[in-house]
Formats: structure tokens, C-alpha cells, sequence
């Protein structure tokens, strides 16, 4: 069996067992957190950072997340909705005037949020996602593909620019510094929204599934990330120092498995995690919220959307392109989360719910 480093309480053996098994059958690396009450049941990480294997997996080691870097952006919004600063009912254009334009005007903030803004479609190149004011730009002067609010589409690589630069309107800082001021820098969480070189050396990168190389875009309908292989995004791309340095609040996050469940943690301890009180429980609510049921129009497939976070049974969450993983059961304060750099085929990725499985495993003996 691989040997994991780390941490975990007996109770959730299943959970370091299952992270094992996944780089027995060939994952490179990968890391999972479990959290209960803000605290870490399960640390544990494991395989190596680099495609080669001779760089093993550290207790530090990074990697992009994807679109789990999504829930990261939401929370930002939550909390400063949450704050009196941001009014998640009011039009857009009360905070940034120019999105008004070609018939925004009742895009409402919450719309950004739940993807039910019309605006799914990235229509520049990888190049462009690294310009803020032109991407932002761009957005502000688009038309949106359905009335706002009445139907939803994944919002795969705009959301981010779009809840970002609200947040950027309303705060003066980008999405990225927000997040490390105000929100991963108190609960001393390792998350990184715009990566700055110091932490190169850190960062796993991502290897594509087995059978393809770095130019690998390709996504099975259905998938979290489909939309993403559209706006022809490689993972040369994702690897490349650009895309790293850029804020991209959709899809360029950087972290691990603990720094994921523990930022998360607020939401499902009703706002506090580490003694560190960020949201009040309305707040933390307000993320539950349904904003959309029905069949999302870029993923074909039927979604609940709550205010950033897809809808899932009792839990809430996302996942991300290659894998990532987070998910949040409040009634059970639990937080679960797997990040890793090993691709696989989207059809064929079951490795996050694997994990969530597991922690529930725990989480019974836990209860009993």
C-alpha cells in the first residue's frame, strides 16, 4: 500500500485508505482533509508532485485546484454580504456601472453567484484570462444569452471575473488579495488566489490523464469543467507561470487539502472555525439558499445552485477540472477535501465522491 503522511483518527481510517488505494492503482499525488468542528480528523497526503515520481508529495505541497477555487470567490462575496457591504439582491450595475450595458441592467448580484446570469461563454483566448481590465471589460460588454435569473448555465471561467470584480468594486482589492487579508490570512489558511513566485517551489503540477499530453482540453459532457475544454484551456496552460500569477478566481486557485477544509470549515460551524469568526449563521446560510433547480444548460445535466456552491442532498460543494474536491455537511459540521495534480478521464473520476463515502464512514462512528 502507498504509504500516506499525516494524521487521522481511527475512526476515519477508510478515508486514508481510500487516498492510498487511488495512488496504488497510479495517481501521482494527492492530499485529503477531513474536518470536524474546524479541527482535522484526517491530514494526510501522499505520492509525488511531479510527473517524473522523484519529487515526493510535502506536508506544504500545492497544486490548482480548478474550480474549487470557486468556492473560495463565493465566500468572499458571503462575507462581505454578510459585512453590510454587499447587497446580493441588487442589480450589478449599482457596484460596477458599465456592466449595465446591452441589457444587464437587472443582472443581479446573486444571478453572478448562482450562474443564472446569461453569461456562460468565454469568448477570448487563454492570454486574455490573464488581463483583468480586459477580461473584466469584455464581460461588461456582453449581452447576456437568457433573461438573468431564469435559467442556468455554468458559468465555467466568467464567474470568477464577475463576483471578482464586484468584490474589487465594493472593497478597492482584487478578489485574490480580499482572500488573503480578510479571510485565509486570520484562520492561517495556505490558499493563493494570484500565486506569488515565493511559493514556485511549492506547487505540484497538474499531469493529464494517462494517454495524453499537456495539451489535453477534452471533457465528457456533464462534467463540472465541460465549458472549460471550450475556452480552450490546456493543462500547458494551467502549468504555465502566467496562468499562476494571474488572478483567474474561477479556476486559478492554489492550495491543499488542509487549507481547503479548513477555509470551508466557516460554513459548516456556522461561521467560526479556529476561533476565528467570519460570518454570522445568516451568512452562512445565505450560501445554502436555492437560486436555481432545473437542467443547466452547460453542463446537460440537472443542478441545484445555492449563492457559489452546487446543491448536493444535505451537502453543498464543487468540484474541479482533474479531480479537486470539496463538500460541506453543516447539520454534521463536517467538511471534506481532496485535491490532487493526477488527472483522469472526467467520465471515469469517481475518486472525490470515493473520499466523501469514506468520511462518511467516519463520521457514523463518530455519531455512535
Amino acid at each position: 500500500m502507498a504509504d500516506l503522511q499525516g494524521s487521522y483518527d481511527n475512526l476515519f481510517l477508510a478515508v486514508p485508505n481510500a487516498l492510498a488505494a487511488m495512488l496504488d492503482a497510479g495517481d501521482a499525488g494527492g492530499s485529503v482533509a477531513v474536518f470536524v468542528d474546524g479541527e482535522p480528523v484526517v491530514d494526510v497526503w501522499g505520492g509525488f508532485a511531479d510527473a517524473e515520481r522523484a519529487v515526493p508529495w510535502e506536508r506544504d505541497t500545492i497544486v490548482n485546484v480548478w474550480s474549487v477555487t470557486k468556492t473560495m470567490t463565493a465566500l468572499c462575496a458571503l462575507v462581505l454580504a454578510d459585512r453590510g457591504e454587499l447587497d446580493l439582491s441588487a442589480p450589478v450595475c449599482r457596484y460596477w456601472p458599465e456592466f449595465g450595458a446591452a441589457g444587464k441592467e437587472k443582472v443581479l448580484v446573486r444571478h453572478l453567484l448562482a450562474h443564472t446570469a446569461g453569461l456562460p461563454d468565454w469568448d477570448g483566448s487563454v492570454e486574455d484570462l490573464y488581463d483583468w481590465p480586459s477580461a473584466t471589460a469584455r464581460l461588461a460588454a456582453r449581452a447576456p444569452r437568457w433573461e438573468p435569473g431564469t435559467a442556468a448555465g455554468y458559468h465555467s471561467m466568467t464567474q470568477g471575473f464577475l463576483v471578482g470584480e464586484v468584490v474589487r468594486r465594493v472593497t478597492g482589492r482584487s478578489v485574490g488579495e480580499f482572500l488573503a487579508e480578510e479571510v485565509a490570512g486570520p484562520l492561517g489558511a495556505d490558499f493563493h488566489i494570484g500565486l506569488a513566485s515565493e511559493h514556485d517551489h511549492r506547487v505540484a503540477r497538474t499531469i493529464p490523464p494517462k494517454g495524453h499530453g499537456e495539451d489535453y482540453a477534452a471533457s465528457a459532457p456533464g462534467n463540472p469543467e465541460g465549458s472549460e475544454a471550450g475556452n480552450g484551456v490546456r493543462v500547458r496552460d494551467g502549468n504555465g507561470l502566467p496562468w499562476r500569477r494571474a488572478q483567474i478566481p474561477a479556476a486559478s486557485g492554489y492550495g491543499n487539502a488542509r487549507s481547503v477544509a479548513l477555509v470551508q470549515s466557516l460554513l459548516a460551524c456556522g461561521g467560526e472555525a479556529r476561533g476565528v469568526r467570519l460570518l454570522s449563521r445568516a451568512g452562512c446560510d445565505r450560501a445554502w439558499e436555492e437560486q436555481f433547480t432545473g437542467d443547466d444548460r452547460v453542463l446537460g445535466m440537472p443542478m441545484s445552485w445555492g449563492l457559489g456552491y452546487g446543491r448536493f442532498g444535505t451537502t453543498y460543494g464543487w468540484g474541479g477540472w482533474g479531480g479537486s474536491l470539496v463538500m460541506i455537511e453543516p447539520d454534521s459540521r463536517l467538511v471534506v477535501a481532496y485535491v490532487t495534480n493526477q488527472m483522469r478521464e472526467p467520465a471515469e473520476d469517481t475518486r472525490g465522491m470515493e473520499i466523501v463515502t469514506a468520511a462518511y464512514e467516519g463520521l457514523q462512528g463518530l455519531r455512535g
